[in-house]
């Protein structure tokens, strides 16, 4: 199964696993399951860090890249056609993370791992985390 996580988490995946249900661990832990970080994700990481709202046991630049390699998920770029879906998108979610990896999830036909309950709001795939 491919899957876009949602930042949050993407987090616990790589700080706090313990806080994923049953089902959301055996999801990321699963080998055979594809997991998707967004660029967004990381631009998102980067901010709440440096304003922060985010402590990380090292800078951004440094902790994103090597957890991303050492968990084994597939980076995700952000592409024009990600960045006018979202403009598209009710504003059912004020977070414009969050609707990036809405968009993300619709034009790439990708369910989301999300603990938000606001994400399935949308015409979305969503797995609770």
């Amino acid at each position: 199964m491919r899957i876009l996580l949602d930042t949050q988490c993407w987090l616990w995946m790589s700080l706090s696993p313990e806080r994923f249900s049953a089902r959301g661990r055996r999801l990321v832990e699963d080998r055979e399951n594809v997991l998707y970080l967004s660029a967004a994700s990381a631009w998102e990481i980067a901010i709440k860090h440096a304003l922060g709202k985010l402590r990380l046991p090292e800078p951004p630049v440094r902790f994103v890249p090597a957890r991303v390699a050492a968990l084994g998920v597939q980076p995700l770029a952000v592409e024009h056609q990600d960045a006018l879906q979202a403009a598209t998108l009710p504003p059912r979610h004020r977070d414009p993370f969050d609707r990036l990896l809405v968009a993300q999830a619709q034009l790439g036909d990708l369910p989301i791992l999300t603990a938000d309950p606001l994400i399935s709001a949308y015409d979305v795939t969503t797995i609770s985390a």
